[in-house]
């Protein structure tokens, strides 16, 4: 199916809406973290998402490939877990008398990595390749994935017995991070009763979720915001956010340059959620924290402290200064 020319922001500004709205029918609060998942399916990158089990994670991809009609894939990361069980493997057909490739779950368009620092490095190693070059070399074979592919991984803060911490340059691969909270009182209510109306068991229901876009229109969106015109000033404002964290105090390792690419390519897709044509230093702002977050290590005094990213990442907001447009 070709893919489909759009050229108009008011276009984009309602599909990527009804996308969100379908993906809020079946996740009930969660805004922020729908709206951020929106930003990095728009801007073509990955999405790790802390928070402890049982606050909709699952069921948020399985919303978002039910509204875009993809196909959905779970991998449950466990230490046994090996690279050919992610990738594929090369079979031997009796019937024909000839090795065949068996694709594995990663060929889909929404992968879901569950509790991936449960997997050890080999096995972590082997999505590095897929998240970035969007290819899966099997026996010295390589497949493309068809676009659009978005991995969203998951890890559980409280329970580190048994896991392997992601190294930086695994952590590098994902455009956000996000944290996923409790509900409030009221977004529980709603849930319960969603849940547990007239239905037997707690399986997850996307049926209230409607088809609302084709996966050649989201590779249709994702291009129309890579071509967002950004002014060199919004650029250089987003470098100097990334290297002011090599340099702040109580930073031991900063970001590196995906960080800058981060911030840009996040900022034009929360422009275009904003209606606009053009990124303000605002939507560099607005991205900043789940695109950097991650890619950050404080000094072991400020650990200590009970500092997070987060407490630094702003304070670097405040103080570097934004162009004025």
């Amino acid at each position: 199916m070709s893919e489909e020319n759009i050229t108009s922001s008011n276009e984009v500004l309602e599909k990527a809406k009804r996308l969100e709205q379908e993906i809020g029918r079946a996740v009930i609060g969660q805004r922020q973290v729908i709206r951020d998942t929106t930003v990095a399916l728009l801007a073509g990158g990955h999405v790790l998402i802390e928070g402890v089990p049982g606050l909709g994670k699952t069921l948020l991809v399985r919303s978002l490939a039910a509204s875009v009609g993809g196909t959905f894939n779970r991998v449950q990361f466990t230490p046994d877990l090996m690279p050919s069980d992610i990738s594929g493997h090369m079979m031997f057909d009796t019937k024909s008398d000839t090795f065949r490739v068996r694709k594995g779950p990663i060929f889909c368009n929404f992968l879901l990595a569950d509790e991936i620092n449960r997997a050890p490095a080999k096995t972590q190693s082997a999505m590095l390749e897929v998240m970035q070059e969007q290819q899966v070399t099997i026996e010295g074979q390589s497949f493309a994935l068809q676009p659009p592919f978005l991995v969203l991984a998951t890890q559980n803060p409280i329970e580190q017995e048994g896991t392997y911490p992601l190294p930086q340059a695994q952590l590098d691969r994902f455009l956000f991070k996000v944290f996923i909270d409790f509900p409030n009182e009221e977004e529980e209510q709603q849930m319960i009763e969603l849940i547990t109306g007239d239905r037997v068991g707690d399986g997850l229901d996307v049926s209230a979720v409607q088809q609302v876009l084709e996966p050649q229109q989201i590779v249709a969106l994702q291009r129309y915001t890579a071509q967002l015109q950004v002014d060199r000033q919004i650029i250089a404002y987003a470098v100097r956010i990334a290297r002011a964290t090599r340099e702040w105090s109580g930073i031991e390792n900063g970001s590196g340059p995906r960080g800058s690419i981060a911030l840009l390519r996040t900022a034009r897709a929360n422009a275009v959620l904003e209606g606009r044509t053009f990124v303000t230093p605002d939507d560099v702002k607005n991205v900043a924290l789940p695109a950097l977050r991650h890619r950050i290590k404080l000094s072991a005094d400020l650990e200590i402290e009970g500092y997070q990213p987060d407490d630094i990442l702003k304070d670097i907001l405040l103080n570097v200064e934004a162009p004025r447009l």
